[in-house]
């Protein structure tokens, strides 16, 4: 099953400054620990125990994932996965 997963900027570093990888899984969190296996730290820099990093976004095709189930989303061949670290901040 062949899932592409579109990695920020932020996240590069750990695929060799890829935009977008493939992976494999029938859930989120299975994805996420196939990544880790070829992209050794980006499943720590997305997951934090039991769901996702607070100011990391997960889009299953255009979906936020939040709305779904979380890590436990199920994922279907040709899903597409992005990842988007939340942004915050600015000046008053």
């Amino acid at each position: 099953m062949a899932i592409e997963v579109r990695i920020p900027t932020i996240l590069r570093p750990y695929t060799d400054g890829q935009k977008a990888v493939e992976g494999a899984g029938a859930t989120l969190d299975e994805l996420f620990a196939d990544l880790d296996t070829r992209h050794t730290g980006i499943r720590e820099r997305i997951v934090d125990g039991t769901g996702l990093r607070r100011f990391i976004n997960v889009y299953l095709n255009d979906e936020d994932v939040r709305f779904l189930d979380g890590i436990a989303t199920k994922l279907n061949d040709g899903d597409s996965v992005t990842i988007l670290p939340a942004v915050a901040g600015g000046m008053r």
